[in-house]
């Protein structure tokens, strides 16, 4: 692969009920939108062959419990264009105790959850 772009991103998920969408799902679609969305790479699209079709884009994730993300239907969503890779997830990220429990938005506990994106393009 040819190395174009990499960017990393970090993501939180503070509440929610994470039983129901996978323990890091909603910190790592952050991770992976706060990499990407303040970035343009208009010049590089016209160095890969094939344009924007052609682009390869890889995602690695870092996740307290890398068995926890359902990342496959929520991260693809954001490139619109290019072959997404599979998904690369490791052990990595971090549990923290946020010190409250918001029941109305759907609290068991008191863990936030950190997860940590590398998003990197090429061909």
């Amino acid at each position: 692969e040819n190395l174009y772009f990499v960017q990393t991103g970090v993501g939180v998920d503070q509440h929610g009920e994470r039983n129901k969408y996978g323990f890091a799902t909603k910190a790592a679609i952050r991770a992976v939108r706060n990499a990407i969305e303040f970035n343009s790479i208009p010049g590089v699209i016209q160095h890969i062959p094939g344009g924007r079709k052609e682009m390869l884009i890889h995602v690695k994730l870092g996740v307290p419990i890398p068995s926890s993300t359902d990342h496959n239907n929520n991260i693809n969503t954001f490139f619109p264009y290019g072959k997404l890779l599979p998904i690369e997830i490791v052990l990595g990220g971090l549990n923290f105790q946020s010190g409250r429990i918001v029941e109305e938005l759907g609290d068991d506990d008191d863990v936030a959850i950190c997860c940590v994106a590398c998003v990197s393009i090429g061909y």
